[in-house]
């Protein structure tokens, strides 16, 4: 009988198309690549790596009404700081894919587009500074231009070393660690903002808490680097090919992507444009809406992350060990278009926003950990970095323009207006995902995968098979 360790090395997902390859390591089980307690160790980094871009993305938001004050701009200027993050990723995502895929290969691809990260906050810290809005929109637009590209050479690491195994839970980390950096910025920039005024007013108090902010780019940009020191360590012992399968990338590939692939992308983009332009403009919406101060909105605006931090991993382990990713991803926009019910129609002293909130970050956990694993079921491996470059393009062209247009309809329409706009969108994630779950079932497709211990199972009886062959 195999130990644990052989039976989980033999079970891969029927959906995996990793190359088998023979190789000889003396070393330790920590310094061996195949081994769990080195995949767990270069985790770390790779978590990590978009650490700093999500602590970053998110500081226009809690800084909504410094930025507003001190810029002297509109909500419909401001909501340009997200939209133009987005607009350049609707082309450069798809082609920042492409490039990890075939040009520069993910360890390069993920070093360049954190130094972009780095560049960019840089650019953005400098427009406040030297008080010129269209320099801090400048910013964003090459902040966004690294971080999307950044998040589909995260994607790709984890498939990369995790497929076939515990990639449920890995992207539930990944999702968690992200949250974890926008909830300490939604606790901690505000803060700095405040203590940096001490010693800098107006412009020059903003331009100098976002160049603080900037720090944890760099610290992006560290795990990069150490990444592709473990990946190219790896490469060389385990005899791996940058592009495992031999096969070469071609961008019309695109074309040829199954349906179920572009459903993906539907409720990709239906899902997120009703989550995260809703929390950037959270914080003005609550202090409105609820009669909060800027702090208290800060913290319940946090929560999504908070909760998300803490469950993400849970999730992601529950998808590995139950399997049903399209149940799940369906389960969580139903009951996240019921928390966009509760916010419309609610009145506000029976159900308080923490709850609601809440079940935001628990939901979004959910299908964040069940979601983005299935697009290694539907695509080649060396395609997956194109793949998910396209189906991130999509999201942002979604994000900038929803964000563009809840900015406009909030200030003409005011907070309701806004919310019963974000309510549709998720009600069509909800449409989107009832659709693939019956084109699923009719076509006998691989998204609702078996259970870990029906996994198990077969492949024991696959182990014993073979022995009986072998002694036969």
């Amino acid at each position: 009988m195999a130990s644990s360790e052989d039976q989980n090395a033999l079970m891969t997902s029927e959906y995996s198309s990793s190359q088998e390859f023979t190789y000889h390591y003396d070393g330790c089980g920590c310094c061996n690549p195949a081994a769990r307690l080195h995949r767990y160790f270069v985790l770390i980094f790779m978590c990590l790596l978009a650490f700093g871009s999500y602590y970053c993305y998110d500081n226009p938001s809690a800084l909504e009404n410094h930025i507003i004050k001190d810029m002297h701009v509109d909500e419909s200027m401001y909501a340009n700081l997200y939209s133009w993050y987005s607009y350049p990723n609707v082309i450069l995502c798809f082609f920042g894919g492409f490039l990890i895929d075939s040009v520069f290969g993910i360890r390069m691809g993920a070093i360049i587009f954190a130094a972009l990260i780095c560049l960019g906050q840089v650019v953005f810290a400098g427009g406040a500074l030297i008080n010129h809005f269209w320099v801090m929109v400048l910013g964003r637009f090459i902040f966004g231009i690294g971080g999307e590209s950044l998040a589909v050479a995260q994607n790709t690491y984890a498939v990369l070393w995790f497929r076939g195994k515990e990639l449920n839970t890995v992207f539930g980390l990944q999702v968690s660690v992200a949250r974890v950096g926008s909830m300490v910025n939604f606790n901690t920039i505000a803060r700095v903002y405040d203590a940096v005024s001490a010693y800098f007013v107006g412009h020059e108090a903003l331009g100098v808490t976002l160049m603080l902010a900037g720090v944890l780019c760099l610290f992006s940009l560290i795990c990069a680097l150490i990444l592709a020191i473990f990946d190219k360590r790896a490469e060389r012992i385990l005899n791996r090919e940058g592009n495992t399968t031999g096969e070469t990338v071609n961008i019309r590939d695109v074309m040829y992507f199954p349906v179920n692939f572009w459903i993906l992308c539907i409720i990709c983009v239906t899902y997120y444009v009703a989550i995260f332009p809703f929390i950037s403009f959270g914080s003005a919406y609550l202090q409105n809406k609820y009669n909060m101060t800027k702090e208290d909105a800060n913290a319940v605006t946090s929560i999504p992350y908070t909760v998300s931090a803490l469950a993400s991993p849970l999730c992601g382990l529950l998808c590995d060990v139950f399997g049903l990713n399209l149940t799940w991803t369906l389960v969580a926009t139903v009951l996240s278009c019921g928390c966009h019910l509760t916010f419309s129609f609610a009145p506000i002293n029976i159900i308080p926003p923490y709850y609601t909130m809440a079940m935001f970050g628990l939901m979004f956990s959910l299908l964040a950990s069940a979601f983005w694993p299935m697009v290694a079921m539907v695509i080649p491996e060396h395609q997956l970095g194109t793949a998910y470059g396209v189906m991130q393009a999509i999201q942002n062209l979604g994000l900038a323009i929803v964000t563009q247009l809840a900015g406009a309809i909030n200030q003409l329409y005011g907070n309701d207006s806004m919310e019963f706009f974000f309510l549709g969108w998720m009600f069509l994630a909800v449409v989107s995902c009832i659709i693939l779950q019956v084109y699923n079932n009719v076509t006998k497709g691989e998204l609702n995968p078996k259970l870990y211990r029906e996994q198990l199972q077969c492949c024991r009886r696959a182990q014993l098979e073979d022995e009986t062959a072998i002694i036969e």
